[in-house]
């Protein structure tokens, strides 16, 4: 204590603080708390940007604009904290609280934005600018807290706040996909980690600084935050029905699975008895339709099975087993190996009555083996197939771009027998052609003939495409050829596409060039 009352104060610091304990211990608190409070504030950045991606696409944009803004934030949030050093403790105690509040509850205001008004940017542009204040004034609060407390160089205490908070922030960005999210999904682990918060700062202020409080702050702090705290608890308590109301807002009636496992929210609507078609969405996004599956599919598979030979066929993606039901239509397939990232997506196909019945019960075919892996390392084995079949998320999803780069589409040609053929699903000819042809560009920088397709979808509307383009490639000339059964699609040299053509023609001469990992985004 006599390290305390004998160090001078100055108009910043204030006099010595007053603590229940030596000032050692005080110093490693406020550290602890700096410590805490750093995870939490990291917690929220990655909720805003996961939950961002999750429901908007394109990971790098979300992770811009979430960043730019909250960095900025933190800047304002510092400036306008120098009129509270006067009262560090108590204007510490109440950003913590309102901290806690906005960012405990902002996953859970995205989703109902989203949900009910259709429209999330401009929310994740207010709760990034809002936390990034409120984490920006905290650094100001605690360097005055912490030299009230043992004063040193302002060197040592800066570096001792920054070692505290880097080393938390640390901690809250592997806490976030490896604990909150495998642990409490991304609505309650928000609310878990403002409730952690609030607890933190009001700890701190209420015990270790209770001296520097009048009565009226006091009292007024432990209300705040036990009004904080049970706003948590009720939101945490409310969940699951809010998220059934968020998601029949977003699908629809009829949603009769619902799952969030290590790599994305599977969601089934319709199907069975229902009456409604079945439609499957990954991450928000639909993946199959009831209503056209049968065309895309038959569109994908078709011409690479009836080009050549098909005794050993691959498919990457596919998992929901409706590529394999085409597959076994050709009494020549010795095997088909499903490689898929998500086994739920596999399980659903296996057991689910909708989806089982959709694919054909193709799981059910001794021929048919599913494996659990990344398409990108599976690759790498030293296998060869005739027939290698794409069926991965659309090219313009950030996270699906090392899927159509020169280095896939390299091991993909390794993986070829002698004669064998890769068809490619594109994405939409319509309304762009950018991302389709920087497809085909791609497969040919790998020394790979291309055919490049497109066929109509039956019903265009709202989440669907109003054409699918297929990349159908091999190491020696191919063109589409279907079996009797499939549809035929309607090659790009042809009179109904020639505008589709001489916009993409257009598109090479201004200097379209193949896509690879480092350039993702296929020319934009």
């Amino acid at each position: 204590m006599s390290a305390v009352s004998d160090a001078p104060s100055s108009p910043e610091s204030g006099p010595p603080a007053r603590l229940p304990v030596r000032a050692g211990l005080g110093r490693f608190l406020v550290l602890g708390t700096v410590f805490v409070c750093a995870a939490c504030g990291l917690v929220y950045e990655l909720e805003l940007v996961a939950l961002a991606s999750y429901l908007a696409g394109d990971s790098v944009t979300q992770a811009s604009v979430v960043l730019s803004v909250m960095v900025f934030a933190m800047g304002v949030g510092s400036l306008l904290a120098k009129r509270l050093r006067c009262r560090a403790a108590v204007g510490f105690g109440a950003i913590e609280a309102v901290l806690a509040l906005v960012g405990g509850c902002s996953a859970m205001a995205l989703y109902a934005c989203f949900a009910w008004g259709g429209h999330s940017r401009p929310a994740l542009v207010g709760f990034s600018f809002a936390i990034g204040v409120l984490i920006g004034a905290e650094v100001p609060l605690l360097m005055t807290l912490i030299q009230r407390v043992r004063r040193q160089d302002a060197g040592g205490a800066v570096a001792d706040l920054f070692a505290a908070d880097y080393v938390g922030a640390l901690v809250g960005g592997l806490a976030f996909p490896f604990l909150l999210l495998p642990a409490f999904g991304q609505l309650t682990g928000a609310l878990v980690t403002g409730a952690v918060n609030a607890v933190a700062g009001g700890a701190l202020v209420l015990w270790l600084f209770r001296r520097d409080l009048t009565v009226r702050a006091r009292w007024t702090l432990i209300v705040a935050n036990g009004l904080v705290l049970a706003v948590l608890a009720a939101g945490a308590l409310l969940t699951p029905s809010f998220e059934r109301a968020a998601r029949q807002a977003v699908y629809g009636p009829g949603v009769r699975v619902a799952l969030r496992t290590g790599e994305q929210e599977i969601v089934l609507v319709g199907g069975g008895t229902s009456g409604r078609p079945l439609s499957l969405f990954l991450n928000g996004r639909l993946r199959v339709s009831g209503r056209d599956e049968v065309r895309y599919h038959e569109g994908l598979i078709h011409p690479a099975m009836a080009a050549g030979p098909h005794g050993r066929v691959l498919v990457l993606g596919g998992g929901d087993g409706l590529a394999a039901r085409e597959i076994l239509r050709y009494a020549g397939v010795r095997s088909v190996t499903v490689v898929e990232r998500d086994a739920e997506v596999v399980r659903l196909a296996r057991l689910d009555p909708g989806l089982s019945a959709l694919n054909g019960g193709a799981y059910r075919d001794p021929r048919v083996r599913a494996v659990t892996a990344d398409a990108f390392d599976w690759l790498r084995r030293p296998m060869a197939y005739d027939v290698v079949v794409c069926d991965l998320p659309a090219p313009e999803l950030t996270p699906s771009t090392k899927y159509y780069s020169q280095e896939f589409y390299g091991l993909a040609e390794r993986a070829l027998a002698p004669g064998g053929r890769l068809v490619v699903h594109a994405g939409p000819l319509e309304p762009d052609p950018r991302a389709f042809w920087t497809v085909d560009a791609t497969m040919r920088s790998v020394g790979l003939r291309t055919a490049p397709y497109v066929i109509d979808a039956p019903g265009p509307g709202r989440g669907r495409p109003h054409d699918w383009g297929f990349v159908l490639a091999a190491r020696s000339p191919v063109g589409p050829r279907l079996a009797a059964h499939g549809p035929r699609p309607r090659s790009l040299t042809e009179e109904g596409l020639r505008a589709a053509r001489r916009t993409a023609e257009r598109g090479r001469e201004s200097g379209l060039s193949p896509s690879t990992l480092m350039h993702p985004r296929y020319g934009e």
